[in-house]
């Protein structure tokens, strides 16, 4: 669908999936909850698999190919493994069909600029799905930053890491499959970060390889007039997984997992801060994390942004509203983010590994 075009119902967007695995179910559950929303077709190479998909859920047709799915959709969510999703996109593009691409968008920042160049010659809709940016609680989070609620920013740091076996065929470490950990895990804070505090004016960091040669850990600052915004990501570890932002008058935490956040932690003093978000220790124990949930903590203030579902539903009502108004991006998340997220990551991979 082109801005021009007017086959898209005036009430929802028709949504087709590219992919059957677990990321297209979550999709296809969230979608029932946004009204703007409706998923009516499903796409796999094996038509078999498509079937099995489309029986979990009602009154979606199945397809083993995206050229014969497209015609009944009016838009499609790319869920396929992350070196398939250039390709599609830009057939997707090039036959006038917004887009929402499952993270990374692509594997490199070429293909990202070159999406973005088809995009807007088509006057497509396009759109990474970097759900996190869309969450209530980073929404929230937006709105204390905006207040001056911990006063001028003084650093951020942030962890996504999560253990993994080493399997050199899987998704997460195969080159050919567009692994490591930066892709997998490091576009969440490099996201955040970017979609928060806007473009850095330098990026630094490093990487360990995996046996295949990927990145297995990797860490990178970005650093920001007044402060350094530092990540880590891995595959080699169970991270603290929380998104930490200190200003001169206390932080502001996003609970773990922060790419699925559904509480903020408000810590106005170094025991609540210590606390909510240890330095040492890893993750918040269970003990801990119900004393905060049910007593009282001085200087601690914590807002539960709860939700339903995965937590997809937020992006695919974003998405679907942007098409139904026309629109050529989404405000949350432009190509322009992605491109850069990937130029950091790229950045940072053109370190010798350490």
């Amino acid at each position: 669908m082109t801005q021009n075009d007017t086959s898209v119902r005036a009430a929802s967007v028709r949504w087709g999936v590219l992919g059957t695995g677990t990321i297209a179910t979550a999709f296809a559950q969230d979608i029932r909850l946004v009204p703007e929303a409706d998923l009516v077709a499903v796409c796999s190479r094996n038509i078999a698999t498509a079937q099995d998909f489309a029986e979990r859920f009602d009154n979606i047709r199945a397809y083993d190919d995206p050229s014969s799915m497209a015609p009944h959709v009016d838009a499609v969510y790319i869920a396929s493994p992350n070196t398939a999703h250039d390709e599609q996109a830009r057939s997707l593009l090039a036959a006038g069909k917004p887009i929402l691409v499952e993270k990374p968008l692509v594997t490199s920042s070429d293909q990202a600029r070159l999406l973005a160049t088809l995009a807007d010659q088509t006057r497509t809709f396009a759109m990474e799905a970097m759900w996190t940016a869309y969450l209530p609680a980073v929404a929230h989070l937006r709105l204390l930053l905006a207040e001056k609620t911990i006063g001028t920013i003084i650093g951020v740091t942030a962890e996504l890491s999560y253990k993994k076996p080493f399997d050199a065929g899987s998704r997460f470490f195969s080159p050919a499959l567009g692994g490591g950990a930066l892709l997998d895990l490091g576009i969440y804070p490099i996201a955040l970060m970017l979609t928060l505090f806007g473009s850095p004016k330098a990026v630094t960091g490093q990487w360990k390889a995996a046996p295949t040669g990927v990145d297995m850990s990797a860490l990178g600052t970005l650093r920001y007039s007044g402060f350094d915004a530092e990540f880590r990501c891995g595959f080699d570890r169970n991270g603290a997984n929380r998104f930490i932002i200190r200003g001169e008058t206390g932080s502001l935490i996003l609970d773990a997992p922060f790419m699925k956040a559904s509480r903020i932690h408000l810590a106005r003093n170094g025991f609540a801060r210590r606390l909510v978000a240890p330095n040492i220790g890893g993750r918040m124990s269970g003990v801990i994390s119900k004393i905060t949930r049910r007593l009282p903590v001085a200087g601690l203030q914590t807002f539960d942004h709860a939700f339903p579902g995965n937590g997809l539903q937020f992006e695919i009502a974003a998405a679907s509203r942007a098409i139904l108004a026309g629109e050529g991006q989404e405000e949350r998340m432009p190509l322009s983010a992605s491109i850069e997220a990937l130029e950091i990551i790229e950045t940072i991979r053109a370190q010798p590994a350490s």
